[in-house]
């Protein structure tokens, strides 16, 4: 094969990885994807006496490069250094993936080989999720975002599951291809095509069955969410007033409330104003919400904010110290609830997003301190919490999860809140760092798949991006315009029960673990044995 062509295969490959992160797209590309850089693969394969494996890398880096480029590109609207950095790494892990297939297949034959494609790069996407750097906005079984018809299964099996679809259909179907373009017939093959035909029916029928007779438990709560609008580069922190951004999103709040509103909701960091812990109950922002809540006692109100805690002496690994004092302090992304009564509830964001809310592994990066600051970022690390929680309602057992913002990529993460009683999920997030790009469409998608995977009614405040109500199917049931100050209501019904996902988790990921080391314990005994034969 011609250089030229490996090129375009590697490129095609890219290009069709793509379109199911685009509301335009689907993610039924994704089933066959990855065939001509399979093509790309099986050429140095065939061809292993006289060429290197590493040039596997090279052309898998293409394909990787491009997908990661034309799908997250708009990071670079809130830092050009993250962008860079998140396309880099995700191309660099996801080539040595493909090229730890090709040196299995080369040493242990073809079955191990695709096999070991399938269970690395499993454990490549679950390794990732849950590092200390983590970006699995591309994990595959992401893609589906749009296709909810087809994904119900993820109730069982979470986007891994999906991920582990995409992976068998392409290598099935690169079979067949190879086998029909090399004999003009699939003689031989059938039962290939029919392995192929049925891992796509029976997922596609099971879920079709299940969208179209899946009925809600009627428990509703009328929940209205907000969506103040206020730019996050020029007004959000430090260009309008605290009591102006208040005031603007409990008109909002006002206009869509009615006497039986159970839940209002309001987006991340939407309070910043300088809180200290020991003092919050008397903050303005906080005082003027109790007044607002006044007029709807039997509603809560769950918002964002900022918040600090002072320590008398370095007592937490992220706590800094107030310069010229011996006080020490923890800052906090947290979402907190406010009702009829003076406790105020909180949950602190857990997972944050590296460089821009914690500097990953600072014990051995330390030396880049000065330049990460320089370039925008931050050496330091908001407070986390290590457990999950749910704020609930005073009068009633209802529970509430609190995602903030990028916690809504990460599918078992969310199922840590429902085991601690969360009827609903509340994301409240604030999207407008990323301007009017695929960015903040994207992470709506996230959450149709939380709910799916869950079966939780979702409502989502974004400030700047698309706030949303989302029903257990995944639908989107109302939405508002990007950068537009709005308010929704809607009447979602409360679940609590589990699903299977939910209560196992990502099981399908962590049962690659123990395959990944079969298969690469068995090229190791193959490669020993033609040393010593």
């Amino acid at each position: 094969m011609k250089k030229y062509k490996l090129l375009l295969y590697a490129l095609a490959s890219g290009v069709l990885l793509t379109p199911g992160w685009f509301v335009w797209g689907t993610g039924l590309f994704l089933l066959f994807a990855l065939v001509p850089l399979l093509f790309v693969e099986d050429y140095f394969y065939e061809n292993r006496l006289v060429q290197r494996p590493h040039k596997v890398i090279l052309y898998s880096a293409l394909s990787f490069f491009t997908w990661n480029i034309l799908t997250t590109w708009w990071i670079f609207n809130s830092t050009a250094v993250g962008m860079a950095l998140a396309v880099v790494i995700n191309t660099m892990l996801m080539s040595i993936v493909f090229w730890l297939f090709h040196i299995t297949r080369r040493n242990a034959g073809s079955g191990p080989g695709y096999f070991g494609l399938i269970v690395y790069w499993l454990v490549y996407e679950h390794f990732y999720l849950n590092g200390e750097i983590s970006w699995p906005w591309l994990n595959l079984g992401n893609g589906f975002m749009n296709d909810i018809h087809i994904i119900q299964w993820y109730e069982i099996t979470g986007t891994f599951g999906g991920t582990l679809w995409v992976l068998l259909s392409n290598i099935l179907l690169f079979l067949l291809i190879k086998h029909y373009v090399t004999h003009r017939s699939l003689k031989g093959h059938i039962a290939t095509l029919i392995a192929w035909i049925t891992i796509i029916i029976i997922p596609v029928s099971y879920s079709l069955i299940r969208f179209y007779t899946y009925k809600e438990t009627p428990n509703p709560r009328e929940i209205v969410v907000v969506q103040p609008n206020i730019d996050p580069y020029n007004e959000k922190f430090g260009g309008m007033e605290a009591e102006l951004q208040m005031e603007k999103m409990l008109n909002l709040a006002s206009l869509g409330a009615t006497e039986n509103t159970d839940y209002f909701a309001a987006p991340e960091t939407f309070i910043n104003d300088n809180i200290w812990e020991e003092e919050m109950r008397d903050n303005p922002s906080i005082k003027a919400m109790y007044k607002f809540l006044e007029q709807y006692p039997g509603a809560q109100f769950i918002v964002g904010l900022t918040y600090y805690k002072s320590y008398p002496a370095k007592i937490t690994s992220t706590a800094r110290l107030i310069p010229g004092t011996d006080i020490y302090y923890d800052s906090f992304n947290a979402a907190i609830q406010l009702d009829s009564t003076d406790n105020i509830q909180d949950y602190i964001k857990s997972k944050l997003v590296v460089g821009v809310e914690k500097m990953p592994y600072t014990q051995y990066l330390g030396f880049l301190k000065n330049l990460t600051l320089r370039l925008g970022g931050t050496f330091r690390s908001h407070a986390t919490q290590d457990y999950r929680e749910s704020l609930f309602a005073p009068d009633d057992s209802i529970g509430v999860a609190t995602v903030i913002c990028y916690e809504s990529v990460y599918g078992e993460f969310v199922t840590e809140y429902i085991k601690a009683g969360a009827n609903y999920i509340f994301v409240i997030t604030n999207d407008g760092w990323w301007g009017n790009t695929p960015g903040h469409r994207q992470h709506l998608g996230f959450s149709r798949l939380r709910a799916i995977e869950t079966r939780r009614s979702v409502a989502r405040s974004a400030n700047t991006g698309i706030s949303a109500f989302i029903n257990q199917k995944g639908e989107i049931l109302a939405r508002t315009k990007y950068w537009t100050p709005d308010v929704i209501r809607a009447e979602l019904n409360a679940n609590d029960t589990y699903t299977f996902y939910v209560k196992h988790g990502d099981f399908v990921a962590k049962a690659a673990y123990f395959f990944s080391l079969i298969a690469l314990l068995y090229m190791i005994v193959r490669i020993l044995l033609k040393k010593r034969g």
